[in-house]
């Protein structure tokens, strides 16, 4: 779960910054990210019926900053058991292939071979909301709450002040409080990045946590358990309206870890379920000696 709207034109290192003594040194060569996505793809296919999409995503970050990326589609099925029914009566066809948009479509019930590559047009470093900063200035975060409360929601307003006036270029209407509105969802996203995009302190992991339980706004749905049957405990993020759409997300956490296991997005538009926007992603974050190579079929 990246920063939602975060701006492309902000990203810049941050100035460096004392390490405290209670920093972690890296475990291993690489923090490794995995994310599996789930979504229903969203369009009908053969006979009308609708696919169950997942993909792989890894990212290899070495304690230098430097970054490797691979995916894999790991195929497609019938979403649920009526769409199984019309797809056993179509013939149990296992590739598709249609048009939309000008833009050919391939679907198929068999992984892909995947790719991993070392990441391009980006500079060495971890990516901490719209900067890049060095794996030291990571272990410099703030391991108390309210201190790191204090720092997150600092670096969202300044976010907020540089999209709102960006905005303007294309909506002369639009103005800060726009965005104002979902601070609180913001400073909640920020905090729950730190739980598994980068190999920060586990005291700020632990602070992280305390900040995004106790974001107004941010309700405890008690323990659950994932896609892949991993416990944890499940928050509800504020919810997000603007034009007739309505974004919900819901958030499953290791608490003994405190890493994020689970997002759960529910993207509707107009009373209408938004296929292809709505999904679960599964994360698997930590320190690997493994060498960046395509990502396995799961």
């Amino acid at each position: 779960m990246r920063f939602t709207l975060a701006v492309a034109a902000g990203l810049l290192f941050a100035g460096v910054a004392a390490v405290p003594a209670s920093a972690d040194a890296p475990k291993a060569a690489y923090w490794r990210v995995e994310t599996i996505f789930t979504k229903t793809h969203p369009h009908a296919v053969g006979s009308g019926y609708h696919l169950t999409q997942r993909r792989v995503s890894t990212e290899w970050l070495s304690p230098e900053g430097r970054s490797w990326n691979g995916f894999r589609e790991l195929g497609a099925k019938p979403a649920t058991k009526k769409d199984e029914a019309a797809w056993r009566a179509d013939g149990s066809p296992t590739i598709w292939d249609y048009r939309t948009e000008g833009m050919k479509v391939h679907l198929s019930t068999q992984p892909g071979k995947g790719s991993v590559q070392a990441a391009k047009g980006r500079p060495n470093g971890f990516r901490l909301g719209e900067k890049y900063v060095t794996y030291q200035q990571l272990q410099a975060l703030p391991m108390e709450a309210e201190a790191l409360r204090k720092q997150l929601t600092a670096e969202v307003n300044t976010w907020i002040d540089e999209a709102a006036e960006e905005a303007k270029t294309t909506d002369p209407k639009a103005t800060k409080n726009d965005w104002l509105v979902n601070l609180d969802r913001y400073v909640a996203e920020r905090a729950a990045e730190l739980l598994y995009a980068n190999p920060v302190p586990d005291k700020v992991r632990t602070a992280a946590y305390q900040v995004l339980k106790t974001t107004k706004g941010v309700s405890d749905l008690g323990r659950s358990k994932d896609p892949l049957g991993r416990s944890g405990q499940k928050l509800a993020l504020p919810v997000s309206s603007s034009k007739g759409s309505v974004l919900k997300q819901q958030l499953l956490v290791d608490t003994t870890a405190m890493t994020l296991l689970a997002e759960y997005t529910d993207l509707n538009d107009g009373g209408k379920t938004m296929l292809g926007q709505s999904g679960v992603e599964t994360f698997k974050a930590g320190w690997t000696n493994d060498k960046p190579a395509v990502p396995d079929v799961s």
